[in-house]
């Protein structure tokens, strides 16, 4: 019988380790995103988004208010500077709002 390692580790240090491994760190981006939008831009905005989605490092918002499109449209460096805060990393560089 193998002795037992006694080496403690962190358990936030093992769920990345077992993220990067198992390659589910884009999935997850993807779902912290969609929950930062949520929680970010707040019930106002949520009502009209229709749908939040990542791809590489752009993030495609579609809308269904031309009105709120163009308000929103003015501070996209700031939205994307607030959410990629949020993530806790450098994840998004571009905003597409359809």
């Amino acid at each position: 019988m193998s002795k037992r390692q006694n080496n403690p580790f962190k358990m936030d240090d093992l769920m990345k380790s077992f993220m990067k491994e198992n390659k589910l760190e884009k999935g997850l981006d993807k779902v912290n995103v969609e929950a930062a939008w949520r929680d970010l831009m707040g019930t106002g905005v949520n009502n009209y988004t229709n749908s939040v989605k990542l791809h590489k490092d752009t993030l495609y918002v579609e809308l269904s208010s031309s009105v709120l499109r163009e308000e929103l449209s003015y501070g996209k460096d700031k939205i994307i500077g607030m959410l990629n805060e949020a993530l806790g990393k450098n994840l998004i560089t571009k905003i597409i709002l359809k």
